[in-house]
């Protein structure tokens, strides 16, 4: 019997037609075709009940699949990634379920590679570490984004918070001019009040790598709201990373969605989605609650004409001239040309002077080696 080179049904149809003869005995037949006998019975079963159609390959599918999700959620699942094309398995589980349709996140990651709509770009490496702030509006993270589309000079400026990762401010500014980041932080310290510290990279408008002490007159602005400054150590992103983390995901939003070209319809755009991170997207940081959850507004509340500073009763206080100097132990010596007829405070330890500008530490004086160091604002490098 040339049963490998016999298309299938013709096999069968063979083994019927001489058993249905009987010149052999039955068990024999079954030998030559290489099938045990309650196959062969099987086949003559199937074709006394639907002939030769009988005889071909059925489907292996079970005809009942109870572990098959049902299509409408399938629908409702491919709908959710159609539109939030960005996020995945777990954010749409949560988001689902809002929906009163509750699925494991395995079935729907199973649901989004069988139609095609993961990519390897969508997997992300979650943080190994994270460090966080006990309380919201204790630290906020600010930082201007690179261009989210090719051509451009700039993307938007955001301002996040540590604790919750509320997203206080998304802007899309015309430079990273001072004024202009000034004016929007009073709109953000007017709606949600003003944090006890920011952190911010060496750049501009925030530092000046030609000012000494790299004060510029927004970082000013900032201590005399009372602001305590922190700036992240040079080449080491990772201390700012949850803004960091967040322009990730906003680049493959843009990516994914597509973002207008025109400015006052790319500020809509970044509207929509500031509301959309703050309020609906889950985060896997925060037990995928939202930021907005776990935010609240702060109880400092924003005064735009500060009163002087008042240094604690009894302290040392000296005014600096007007090359920001002081003089002590009969000599001068430069504090910040920046806060030229300010006034500063003085805590002298043994032989060395802290000098403090409100609550800020800005030089450290050694009279006895005549030597005067600026202070180091660095966090320590965090994984976040």
């Amino acid at each position: 019997m040339a049963w490998k080179t016999m298309d299938v049904e013709d096999q069968r149809v063979r083994f019927v037609v001489l058993a249905s003869r009987a010149e052999r005995p039955f068990s024999v037949l079954c030998a030559e075709f290489g099938i045990s006998r309650p196959t062969g019975y099987l086949w003559l079963e199937r074709y006394r009940q639907r002939g030769v159609a009988g005889l071909g390959e059925l489907s292996r599918r079970p005809r009942l699949s109870p572990q098959q999700t049902e299509p409408q959620l399938e629908a409702a699942v491919v709908t959710a990634r159609m539109c939030f094309p960005d996020w995945g398995a777990r954010k749409l589980a949560v988001l689902l379920s809002r929906r009163g349709i509750h699925l494991p996140v395995t079935t729907i990651h199973r649901i989004l590679l069988r139609r095609g709509l993961v990519r390897d770009n969508d997997r992300q490496r979650p943080a190994v570490e994270r460090f966080e702030r006990a309380a919201p509006n204790q630290l906020w993270q600010m930082d201007f984004k690179g261009p989210l589309c090719k051509g451009e000079a700039l993307g938007p400026l955001s301002v996040l918070d540590d604790h919750s990762r509320y997203l206080v401010a998304l802007e899309q500014l015309d430079s990273t001019g001072g004024e202009q980041v000034r004016e929007r932080l009073q709109q953000a310290f007017t709606d949600c009040g003003v944090p006890e510290a920011m952190l911010m990279d060496h750049g501009t408008p925030w530092w000046g790598r030609q000012a000494p002490q790299g004060l510029t007159r927004l970082a000013l602005w900032l201590i005399r709201q009372d602001v305590e400054l922190h700036f992240s150590r040079i080449r080491h992103p990772q201390t700012q990373g949850k803004v960091e983390r967040f322009h990730g995901e906003l680049q493959r939003a843009a990516a994914r969605r597509g973002v207008p070209s025109a400015p006052a319809e790319r500020q809509g755009w970044l509207d929509e989605y500031r509301w959309e991170h703050n309020h609906l997207r889950p985060h896997e940081a925060l037990a995928m609650a939202t930021p907005a959850s776990r935010w609240q507004p702060s109880l400092r509340r924003y005064d735009p004409r500060p009163p002087e500073w008042q240094y604690p009763e009894g302290a040392r206080v000296l005014k600096l001239d007007c090359d920001g100097k002081i003089k002590l132990g009969g000599r001068h010596w430069t504090v910040s040309l920046a806060l030229a007829g300010e006034r500063v405070q003085l805590e002298q330890i043994d032989e060395r002077v802290l000098v403090f500008f409100c609550r800020t530490l800005i030089r450290e004086l050694d009279l006895a080696k005549q030597r005067s160091t600026i202070v180091d604002r660095c966090l320590d490098a965090e994984i976040s």
